[in-house]
């Protein structure tokens, strides 16, 4: 009996693809839909161009389906093409025009992981909706505004929970320089938050 497509791994799912079940494409979009946007949203910060690279980033995905390896895990292949195409994105913004930055609103003395648990909790009551936005909005500025390695780093590790080995292969960097650098992205984070905090103080 055939299995549902809910029930194939992602190299099954690429196979049935390429034999030309467009469902199958379905499926892996489905699947992967909700961690992608995710990801392009904090990558990007800039709602007018998540939309445009969250499409680009699928149909690049099914334009290079026979170039991928079904023994090998598709996420962080997925994952590289969602970075470069924010990195192409970003590159061309700039070239454009600035990019817009929001105001730090009123800042809590939070931790890093605070912060991180604050957003990543998904079971907090309404009446604490709008400050969970709120240091969400915080969080996306400081990190927006940090170098793109470091940023693309911290969201790859805390944010889509992607194991060392999965961001060496996303970044095509070493897992000795994957730690590194994610050392000194945390770092970079706790300082500017700092700042950030100790600026709306004083305003």
């Amino acid at each position: 009996m055939k299995r549902p497509l809910q029930e194939l791994n992602d190299g099954e799912l690429m196979r049935s693809c390429l034999a030309g079940n467009e469902a199958a494409f379905r499926e892996i979009v489905n699947r992967y839909k909700n961690t992608l946007y995710g990801f392009l949203k904090r990558s990007l910060n800039r709602s007018d161009l998540i939309d445009d690279v969250f499409q680009e980033t699928f149909l690049q995905l099914f334009v290079s389906r026979e170039s991928f390896d079904p023994s090998r895990p598709l996420r962080p292949w997925l994952f590289t093409i969602a970075a470069n195409k924010a990195k192409d994105a970003l590159r061309k913004a700039h070239r454009t025009g600035a990019v817009p930055i929001g105001t730090i609103s009123e800042s809590e003395d939070m931790s890093f992981e605070e912060i991180l648990d604050t957003l990543r909790s998904s079971d907090a009551a309404p009446d604490d909706q709008v400050e969970r936005g709120e240091t969400a909005a915080r969080v996306g500025e400081v990190v927006a505004n940090m170098p793109e390695n470091l940023r693309e780093i911290l969201i790859l590790a805390y944010f889509n929970h992607c194991s060392y080995k999965e961001m060496s292969d996303i970044l095509r960097i070493p897992i000795g320089t994957v730690k590194s650098r994610l050392h000194t992205a945390v770092a970079r984070f706790a300082t500017d938050w700092k700042a950030a905090v100790e600026r709306n103080e004083v305003r």
